[in-house]
């Protein structure tokens, strides 16, 4: 049995918390998404409304293991002060006695996040570190991980710290909440169930694809990914983007597709560009790439995806970073918002379009996960919530 941060006794406890602050960061050090910050807040208030004290880990970006100024989690720690309303202090790392002396200095309601534990090898690399978790673990009398975009991960502040917390390790609100929401697709999907996958490479959603063939109605592929299976089909794509490894492996997944009686969706019009110019054409002519799903693809799988009951939405349709190629994913974004389905869009650029167009109230339920996302629609379970049990 899974523990839920409900069923700790808080009171009076030194409350440690993994949440994930791994947010967007413009290059002026400005947090262009807080979204996974204030997804934390439930379960942070939540420790403090039962008088205990939060000290709160995450990682931020890819130091791999050395102190980067530029990753550290300052901006955060600000920004949840704001949302707070109180003072969060930012320790000057993550381990070590002076940590552990300001952690120890802590009283009822108050708030420390640790510096980006990505600075010290031990955290992606606990094997090799044992010692990390357990320093990491000195600092709570409890532990919650409340990171569900980590979940999926053997590392030691969401997997090997929970051997020091037997019986006081539990999920946070925000964990609880996307395991319902996630467990829908997993366990009995209302249908007729349709996935959308996008994003830019095959290997990576391919087992994601294989587990949704036993349980989707229709499948729409987009972004860079949809140029391997086209070209599979014998398309022509121009230079577009392609993993050639992958070809075969695509053609058989939409063989499976049609065995299976799933309809599967494919771009029919792009937007295309040679480095000059952008326009949109049904084929990509050779010398030019295809950025996006052009306006033919948007109007009619739109109108497709109406008859939807439920809706998974994981990975952007083209280069939506870009202005002239953010219009496919945005576009279908806005029409999927008004959908009467049930639609769960996961995976962090998905949703950071959703944010831009201030669409949030417009879907069922916006995951943090990406990778653990695709992990536990996948799989069915994760490593992070199985070693909480």
């Amino acid at each position: 049995m899974t523990l839920s941060i409900k069923d700790l006794d808080l009171k009076g406890k030194k409350v440690l918390m993994r949440v994930d602050f791994n947010v967007p960061i413009d290059p002026h050090g400005n947090i262009t998404d807080d979204t996974r910050i204030r997804l934390a807040i439930p379960s942070i208030q939540y420790a403090l409304d039962q008088e205990a004290t939060v000290i709160l880990m995450s990682h931020f970006g890819r130091p791999d293991g050395k102190i980067n100024p530029e990753l550290s989690l300052k901006p955060c720690a600000d920004r949840l002060s704001e949302l707070l309303e109180r003072g969060v202090e930012l320790a000057p790392d993550c381990v070590g006695e002076e940590v552990k002396h300001i952690a120890s200095q802590l009283g009822a309601g108050e708030v420390l996040l640790l510096e980006n534990l990505r600075f010290h090898k031990g955290e992606q690399y606990p094997e090799k570190e044992p010692a990390f978790a357990k320093e990491l673990s000195e600092l709570g009398d409890v532990y919650v991980n409340d990171a569900f975009g980590s979940a999926h991960r053997k590392h030691s502040s969401t997997f090997a710290i929970t051997q020091f917390f037997p019986e006081k390790s539990a999920m946070g609100l925000l964990v609880e909440s996307e395991l319902s929401f996630l467990s829908r697709i997993v366990l009995e999907p209302k249908r007729p169930f349709y996935a959308i996958i996008g994003g830019a490479k095959i290997g990576t959603k391919l087992g994601v694809l294989k587990a949704l063939l036993k349980k989707i109605d229709a499948l729409f592929i987009g972004g860079g990914m949809a140029f391997t299976f086209l070209k599979g089909e014998g398309i022509s794509i121009g230079d577009s983007i392609c993993d050639d490894e992958k070809l075969e492996e695509g053609k058989q997944l939409l063989e499976m597709c049609r065995k299976k009686g799933i309809e599967v969706y494919l771009p029919e019009d792009f937007v295309i560009t040679n480095g000059k110019s952008v326009q949109i054409n049904r084929t990509i002519p050779q010398g030019w790439k295809g950025m996006d799903i052009g306006p033919k693809t948007v109007e009619n799988w739109s109108a497709k995806l109406e008859k939807g009951v439920t809706i998974f939405w994981n990975g952007p349709m083209g280069v939506f970073e870009e202005k002239p190629f953010s219009h496919g994913t945005h576009r279908l974004a806005q029409n999927l918002s008004m959908t009467k389905g049930t639609v769960i869009v996961g995976g962090g650029d998905s949703i950071a379009a959703i944010n831009l167009l201030g669409l949030e109230k417009g879907f069922a339920h916006l995951s943090t996960g990406g990778g653990a996302t695709l992990e536990f629609i996948e799989y069915g379970h994760l490593v992070g919530i199985d070693a909480l049990s």
